[in-house]
């Protein structure tokens, strides 16, 4: 991908733009985007048509100098941006034809970097998957709800999906954002009350949060509740974590887990049912556990039915 210095481009070339009324505030037209008050980021981000057919383009990045659009094939510029707010929001003209967009920006120590736009990209979640979690029978929440690596649309990045449908506002904050909620607000999909969008490049292992705004106006910034990993205590960020790979049952596993089999529930507070006294009183990890606690529960299954120990 070249780098192009939007300060050095001729403007003939390009499509200078002007301001396409989508109802935001007063000038500096930030609408609600610099103070973190937006609550339906995807009607104004992104690239939108208007009523010319005119294909026109919007993005917010706190701190760059300049923004271009440059073609995601040939990372030549499409359109240099218009900074409509001194925070950095940006808009400017594609023309009419369709095309793949990334956004390259100047920040004031006259360093260029190119991204991919996270509003350019579709939603996350199916049309099944809204309908099942609509009516509370979806069986599957963990592969779609949290955060999951995948490949959208040839970019690889992490789809975040979390329920809060009385929150009217969420954001995924994390080290790839500086822990900034007004860089990543995300969409509502309003038929069943889960907030989501996918961010290029956001790996496994990288931490985040989300920052939410409450019916009553209140922020709290939150732990993912279907996390696949979080740090260790006393750290409470999750972390991007990929699912493990499926395993096929065996036999005698698929016999056992059968709606018709017979089932023993056993319950335990893992913090202390046992614990490491010659290392500080620790707590056993979960391979540890794996260890312990399987065989101690088979022995309690074996005393209870008359077999002994």
């Amino acid at each position: 991908m070249m780098s192009v210095d939007p300060f050095q481009i001729p403007h003939r070339n390009l499509r200078r733009p002007m301001y396409c009324d989508v109802g935001w505030d007063p000038p500096p037209y930030g609408g609600g985007l610099p103070d973190a008050r937006h609550g339906d980021p995807f009607s104004v981000l992104g690239a939108h048509v208007d009523a010319s057919g005119q294909r026109w383009l919007r993005c917010f990045q706190p701190g760059a100098r300049a923004a271009l659009a440059v073609d995601v094939s040939s990372g030549q510029p499409l359109s240099l941006l218009t900074q409509l707010h001194p925070d950095g929001v940006f808009e400017g003209m594609l023309g009419s034809a369709a095309g793949t967009h990334r956004l390259q920006f100047t920040w004031a120590d006259g360093s260029v970097s190119t991204v991919d736009d996270p509003y350019r990209f579709p939603p996350v979640l199916g049309e099944l998957d809204v309908w099942l979690l609509a009516e509370g029978r979806h069986k599957r929440l963990f592969e779609k709800l949290g955060a999951h690596a995948l490949t959208l649309d040839g970019v690889a990045g992490t789809a975040f999906a979390v329920w809060a449908p009385n929150a009217r506002r969420v954001a995924v904050v994390g080290d790839f954002n500086h822990w900034d909620e007004r860089r990543h607000p995300m969409r509502l999909r309003r038929e069943c009350g889960v907030w989501e969008i996918f961010l290029p490049h956001v790996t496994p292992g990288d931490l985040y949060k989300y920052e939410v705004k409450g019916a009553d106006g209140a922020l709290h910034l939150k732990a993912d509740p279907i996390a696949l990993r979080a740090e260790l205590r006393p750290q409470t960020a999750s972390v991007v974590q990929a699912l493990l790979p499926v395993v096929p049952p065996s036999d005698a596993r698929r016999a056992a887990n059968g709606f018709a089999a017979p089932i023993s529930i056993y319950e335990v507070h893992l913090g202390s049912w046992r614990r490491v006294p010659e290392e500080g009183d620790r707590w056993l990890t979960y391979r540890e556990l794996a260890d312990q606690l399987v065989p101690y529960a088979r022995d309690i299954r074996s005393v209870l039915e008359g077999g002994g120990p």
